[in-house]
């Protein structure tokens, strides 16, 4: 009787403790992006507002999967929406909204001590971070 309790204390305790780092496993946090383009022919650099992107998570290492596409997609907007080839298109992400949005004011900030550089926000409905379509 005496392993009897023992046994069913310690099955309770794994079911509750498995139960819990089951719900670690499962919340996905959100990740947030915010892009910048510049030219080296024209002093205006535009930025996009912190967007969350959805359905997408960091990998373990903390990257975000293809990043790489979601500057193509900053890049192609200027280039078949506003007729501007030959922009730098860089993309910014993370979990924590708050941090990423010092680092935009940082970024800026240093773009703003060439006093020639002009700004403009892309509004998010004229522009807007999508999932990339892998073809999966």
């Amino acid at each position: 009787m005496k392993y009897a309790k023992i046994l069913i204390t310690f099955l309770l305790v794994f079911v509750a403790s498995s139960a819990v780092s089951a719900q670690k496993k499962d919340k996905v946090k959100d990740v947030y992006a915010f892009g910048v383009a510049a030219s080296f022919t024209d002093s205006v650099v535009f930025y996009t507002p912190v967007q969350v992107l959805d359905g997408v998570a960091l990998d373990k290492n903390g990257f975000l999967p293809n990043r790489e596409l979601y500057s193509y997609q900053l890049k192609n907007y200027f280039e078949n929406e506003m007729n501007q080839p030959n922009r730098v298109c860089m993309i910014y992400f993370s979990n924590n909204k708050t941090k990423l949005e010092k680092s935009r004011t940082k970024l800026l900030a240093k773009y703003r001590k060439n006093k020639s550089s002009l700004f403009e926000e892309l509004p998010q409905d004229k522009f807007k971070f999508t999932k990339p379509d892998l073809g999966e």
